[in-house]
Formats: C-alpha cells, sequence, structure tokens
C-alpha cells in the first residue's frame, strides 16, 4: 500500500507535468484535505500506510487540480479579510484587492451611528460580511442575481454571525429595491469584456462563473447601471465604492454626472493598479 510520502511524490509529479505553480506544496495541501491532516502530520509521517479509500480520495483530488480547477472550489474555502469564507463555483473566488472596498467602507462608516449598506453582486458575501463582522451598528442588503450565490452568502453569513443584519436579495443591480436608501452601495461588479474571457487564466476562464465576470463586451454595463441608478438609493452624504478593471477609471470617472457626484477618487492596489472608485453625493 502506498505512503504518504509516496503519494507526494506523486502527486507533486503530476501537477508539475500539468503545469501547476508551486507543485509540491498543492500536493501537500491536497494530501492534507484527504486526509484531514496538516502540514505538520504529513512531513513528519512520510511512512504512514494509506487505504484504498485515502488512495482514491486523493487522486480525485490531484487529478481535479490537474484540471486546473482553482484550489478553492477544491478546498471550499477562502480567507478574506481575516476571514474563512466558504466557496462553491457558483461564486466568484474573493481575492486581495478586493478587501480594499472593505476598508474603504470601515473607514467612511467608523465614525458614524448607525449605519446601512447594499452590497451588488455580493456573491459569496465577501464584502458585506466582512463590514459588518467588523461594524456591529451596521446593517445591511446583499444583491445578487443568482439564487445559488446568495445561499453561499447566507451560509457564508451565518458562519461569521451576522445573518440577523444582512438581508438577502435575488436581483438584477438595484431592481428588487423600493424606496430603501444606504449610507454606502459597494460592489465588486462584473467588468471584464468579452472578448478578454479568453485570455484568462484557465482556473479563471474555464471555473469561475461568466456571469460574476463579464457581461458586455466592453465589461462596463453594469457598472454604468449602479453609476446611473445609485443616487436613488443612497441617503445624503452617501457614497459608492466601485472595483475596476486595470484600465478603465478614465470611462467609469466620465459616467458620474457632476450634477449628483463629487469628483470621485481613485484607489491603487498593491500593484499600483487603479482599482477602487470611491463617489459621494453631492
Amino acid at each position: 500500500m502506498a505512503t504518504i510520502g509516496e503519494k507526494l511524490k506523486d502527486a507533486e509529479s503530476i501537477l508539475r507535468a500539468h503545469g501547476i505553480a508551486h507543485p509540491g506544496r498543492q500536493a501537500s495541501a491536497l494530501i492534507g484535505i484527504a486526509l484531514k491532516r496538516d502540514r505538520t502530520f504529513l512531513i513528519a509521517h512520510p511512512e504512514y500506510s494509506l487505504t484504498g479509500a485515502d488512495v482514491r480520495t486523493i487522486d480525485a483530488l490531484v487529478q481535479r487540480r490537474s484540471s486546473h480547477e482553482p484550489f478553492q472550489y477544491i478546498s471550499g474555502v477562502q480567507e478574506f479579510y481575516g476571514l474563512e469564507f466558504d466557496v462553491t463555483a457558483d461564486v466568484l473566488i474573493p481575492r486581495p484587492e478586493t478587501e480594499m472596498v472593505v476598508e474603504r467602507a470601515i473607514k467612511i462608516l467608523r465614525p458614524r451611528g448607525d449605519g446601512s449598506i447594499c452590497d451588488v453582486g455580493t456573491g459569496s458575501g465577501c464584502i458585506a460580511i466582512s463590514i459588518l463582522h467588523q461594524l456591529d451598528h451596521v446593517s445591511g442588503t446583499a444583491l445578487d442575481i443568482s439564487p445559488n450565490a446568495l445561499k453561499v452568502a447566507g451560509q457564508n453569513a451565518d458562519k461569521h454571525g451576522v445573518s440577523d443584519r444582512l438581508l438577502l436579495l435575488e436581483s438584477d443591480v438595484f431592481r428588487v429595491l423600493g424606496e430603501e436608501r444606504f449610507e454606502i452601495i459597494v460592489s465588486n461588479p462584473p467588468y471584464v469584456p468579452v472578448q478578454e474571457i479568453d485570455g484568462l487564466q484557465a482556473e479563471v476562464r474555464d471555473f469561475e462563473p461568466h456571469l460574476a465576470l463579464t457581461g458586455s463586451s466592453d465589461g462596463l454595463a453594469i457598472i454604468r447601471r449602479i453609476v446611473r441608478d445609485a443616487p436613488r438609493h443612497l441617503s445624503e452624504q452617501g457614497h459608492l465604492l466601485l472595483e475596476i478593471g486595470f484600465d478603465q477609471s478614465e470611462k467609469v470617472f466620465a459616467m458620474f454626472d457632476p450634477r449628483h457626484w463629487h469628483r470621485p477618487e481613485l484607489f491603487p492596489d498593491l500593484q499600483g493598479i487603479p482599482r477602487l472608485v470611491s463617489a459621494g453625493l453631492n
């Protein structure tokens, strides 16, 4: 029967052959998931004999990763803003640059009393839930067109103890909202141009939901709708926070009618890429 050490070598070899980055680390993580053991155990017990069921589970996980399925979908979790979020193929995998939206929202809301947020295209719920987890005086509404994404967001809201302050609604942008107004509207909307999808990494192109990645030829259709309609759903001195693509800032800035908005601010991510647009109502 195979040992942990042997399966580590086999898995690393398979992953390397399929062009997976850091194959040794990935092999160790996959075997850890299969055995429900941490990395320390694997390193300390290379001679540990695996059962037939163990081997089949490991082989299945390695096959999934060698096909370039994202590791997060295999493990079922991703860390974001210090919290662990459940993820499935129905939602985008939370990314570090999106934490900028959370940080900016917290900076605006923390000095205020009771406040409310609206998260458009919530996906896993990572933005809204992270804000509510940090600010116990804030409540929120999270919108998504995908009912399956909302199920994931609901699981995460329960997991982090904010479900009593977060309303989840199936909606195409703001469509289901009535006259509700919020201090802040946040969104990591679909912004990848359709023609760029084929050039994305296989992990993104072949596995992450295209509904959450793109929606138009220039990638800006949903952003246009958000900017156009947000003033109807913001309170006085309300703010809109939008994550955008690396070359979209000028086009997005042009969407903000100065009759309704102060001049938007632009914040770069850690790579210096313009990533967050923040705009306040006049």
